[in-house]
């Protein structure tokens, strides 16, 4: 019961659900998820923290960046986000994310550089 409790507490929280719900589709950098949430990189680097924490994200250094991507072992989690992800369209703001990620992927690209292919 705990574990369910302490899922439905983080998800409340509208960035860190808005942040999981993109992670479940591909990882992203802290300067990625800024600008797609239209949100300031440290609430984002603090909300990647609760998560890191709960151990519903992990994270991979790529040069200078570190790449968040969230973790598939956690059940209730999982089919929390496929039942919304399978309903996207009845939650404006998420589809809004996702198109802006997607019609941003060039210029989110810049901040991260580095990447030779697309994640």
């Amino acid at each position: 019961m705990e574990q369910l409790i302490t899922i439905y507490k983080i998800l409340s929280d509208e960035t860190r659900l808005r942040i999981i719900v993109l992670l479940a589709q591909k990882e992203l950098c802290v300067c990625e998820l800024s600008d797609i949430l239209a949100v300031s990189q440290p609430k984002i680097s603090k909300n990647l923290g609760k998560l890191r924490d709960l151990n519903l994200v992990k994270s991979e250094r790529k040069e200078r960046f570190v790449f968040y991507k969230l973790k598939i072992d956690n059940p209730i989690l999982n089919r929390t986000i496929k039942s919304i992800l399978d309903n996207l369209s009845d939650y404006p703001q998420l589809v809004l994310d996702k198109s802006r990620h997607i019609d941003n992927e060039n210029l989110l690209n810049q901040c991260c550089n580095h990447r030779t292919s697309k994640l």
